[in-house]
């Protein structure tokens, strides 16, 4: 089996060694092709829609460049492959070249996810799709079922989170070819892991973005984002762009066999069209994959917009949102932070993660303090718990810190314990951040690998923004922020496999499995029986809480949980068969809850 996506734009071969060559360069006067060891240009013929094109004798492996009036060679914005550099050639694919062996392949169902986020480059020693292929197994055998990537479109250097990507189409090539990248989703398959994708369709990257030189129509100066350009989805020229993101989600869809993506901040992507670009491209997408095999789209969306994951299932519709509030709750009660947006939930983070637990967002329309007492959010109480993602760790949440700490060294073990045994044993797909199974202690720090006058002023502007934190109030506490440029950043964010071998991270990576065994036994075929709006909560007291969520047979799935240092008292005994306890001898039935306590139980 071949697969293949069709674009309107890009280079397109064709057979018998000819390519299309397809540009929109609507301010360009001239656009030419250039083919390194050519003895000329070719002139591309242009329309009044300002697109360019030329059919001509070029087979896979050509590389290639586009000359804009005659003086300003550029990658093609819809390159599959940069086998140099974002600033340097293209090169023609074929995809149809790549034979895919997993026909049989139809996804999971959305129920079964427990996702797993990681990073290409620092994964594994190797840092390539070939490298993160050899832990498929792994993986498998610990419980995951799929794997979220993060970005892998081309940007500038060697090493990047992928949040800077300028060329969409193209994987990085310093994680190995388009063909390394198939063979390690249909390995995936081959283990029953869905692989998922994260894009971002908010901003380009700061270095190596040439489409202003001669389609400046991509971007608006109507709306803004804390990035740099906003893309114009929604003014006059928006539709080859809105095409261009449409197909780019169709493309790593259909032509690399990939089970979803997750659009990155798309409360940044402004649009004030009377269709959204998210309900477009949402759209297409269901109607392209509508009785072949599940499409998972998550969204990370700080607005907590409830519209785009209504269960009606239309053609705008989402599969699931990151639940950012209860990532935010949990931290609060773990580490005492109330920094930043943590402040939002300071003041009772055990009703914040309660509320998650059974109506999606914490936020729903409240004021937030963060905020300066704007309204966040939508309702959510009538969507399913499949609809948000839940995590203690993330790409954000740990590298996002100034040291890039994880977690488990900002938290007491016996606490983290049963704040996982809730987030991993709970109706709501959970997600893991590359190493946390394992208690990692390999930081996960900012890196990047910008040219020199970019590259000062990512290094600097970083550690000013850290320099509100009473530990980085002074500039020498300040220099001790690794540079994200430095490639030792880089490298000692590499995760450390070695550490398996020690007794304290084996038993970590103990704990996950055996939870993860259970949820797939106990929890997944209960999922779809949960009843809508029914599910409740209630504190007991501080860090105390008791959830309860009905279903269709009458039963009911139960958590108690004590997340405090000391034994919380109880009204009233639990009832039912228990499921899971993080203590060995609970004494519940003496109207106590141990410290550090989750337990579930599975009600008549």
């Amino acid at each position: 089996m071949t697969l293949k996506h069709l674009m309107p734009f890009g280079a397109e071969y064709r057979s018998e060694r000819r390519t299309r060559f397809r540009l929109w360069a609507p301010t360009a006067s001239s656009v030419a092709l250039w083919l390194p060891g050519a003895s000329r240009r070719q002139a591309m013929v242009g329309n009044h829609d300002g697109w360019f094109e030329l059919v001509t004798e070029a087979p896979p492996g050509t590389h290639y460049q586009y000359v804009i009036n005659s003086q300003h060679p550029v990658p093609d914005p819809a390159s599959r492959f940069q086998p140099t550099a974002v600033h340097g050639v293209s090169e023609v694919i074929d995809p149809e070249v790549f034979s895919w062996r997993d026909l049989d392949w139809r996804g999971r169902p959305w129920e079964e996810a427990v996702i797993y986020e990681l990073h290409v480059g620092t994964f594994s020693p190797e840092g390539t799709f070939l490298g993160a292929l050899q832990k498929l197994d792994y993986l498998a055998r610990l419980g995951i079922t799929a794997i979220e990537l993060m970005p892998l479109a081309s940007f500038p250097g060697q090493r990047n989170w992928g949040y800077d990507g300028v060329l969409p189409y193209a994987p990085a090539a310093c994680y190995g070819r388009g063909e390394d990248l198939k063979e390690f989703i249909q390995a995936a398959h081959g283990n029953n892991l869905m692989v998922l994708l994260d894009v971002v369709y908010n901003h380009f990257g700061p270095e190596g973005n040439y489409l202003s030189l001669y389609a400046p129509q991509f971007f608006t100066d109507r709306h803004h984002t804390p990035w740099g350009q906003a893309i114009n989805f929604d003014g006059p020229g928006s539709r080859p762009v809105r095409d261009f993101f449409i197909h780019n989600a169709l493309y790593w869809l259909e032509e690399y066999h990939l089970d979803g993506l997750r659009l990155d901040a798309v409360h940044a992507i402004v649009d004030d069209s009377p269709t959204h670009i998210l309900s477009e491209m949402a759209g297409a997408i269901r109607n392209r994959f509508a009785g072949q095999r599940p499409i998972h789209l998550l969204l990370e969306n700080d607005h907590n917009t409830a519209r785009y994951l209504r269960s009606s299932r239309g053609p705008g519709w989402y599969t699931a949102q990151w639940n950012d509030d209860l990532h935010h709750a949990a931290h609060v009660m773990l580490t005492g932070e109330t920094d930043g947006y943590y402040c939002d939930y300071a003041k009772s983070p055990e009703w914040h993660l309660g509320r998650c637990l059974t109506e999606g967002y914490s936020y729903q329309g409240e004021p937030s303090v963060f905020r300066q007492g704007q309204p966040r959010g939508e309702p959510s109480a009538d969507l399913p718990p499949t609809c948000f993602v839940s995590f203690l760790q993330n790409h954000d949440q740990v590298g996002n810190r100034a040291l890039g700490e994880r977690i488990g060294q900002l938290a007491e073990p016996e606490a983290l314990k049963a704040v996982l045994a809730i987030l991993l044993l709970a109706p709501s797909p959970p997600l893991l951040f590359m190493g946390e199974e394992f208690a990692s202690k390999t930081p996960f720090l900012y890196f990047c690998d910008f040219g020199p006058e970019l590259s000062a002023k990512v290094r600097d502007g970083r550690r000013a923004e850290f320099a509100r934190f009473d530990q980085f109030r002074s500039p020498q506490e300040q220099a001790q922020i690794p540079d994200p440029n430095d490639p030792a950043t880089f490298q000692h964010s590499k995760l450390d496999w070695s550490q398996l071998e020690h007794t304290e991270h084996a038993a970590w990576l103990d704990f996950y499995s055996q939870l993860l065994r259970l949820r797939q036994k106990e929890i997944v075929p209960r999922i779809q029986d949960l009843l809508p709006k029914q599910a409740s909560f209630r504190v007991l007291r501080p860090l105390a809480i008791h959830v309860r969520w009905k279903m269709r047979d009458g039963k009911a799935l139960e958590l108690w949980a004590n997340l405090g240092d000391k034994p919380a008292p109880l009204e009233e005994k639990p009832k039912g068969a228990m499921l899971y306890s993080t203590a060995e001898n609970p004494v519940l039935d003496q109207l106590e809850m141990p410290p550090f306590l989750a337990a579930w139980f599975l009600t008549a």
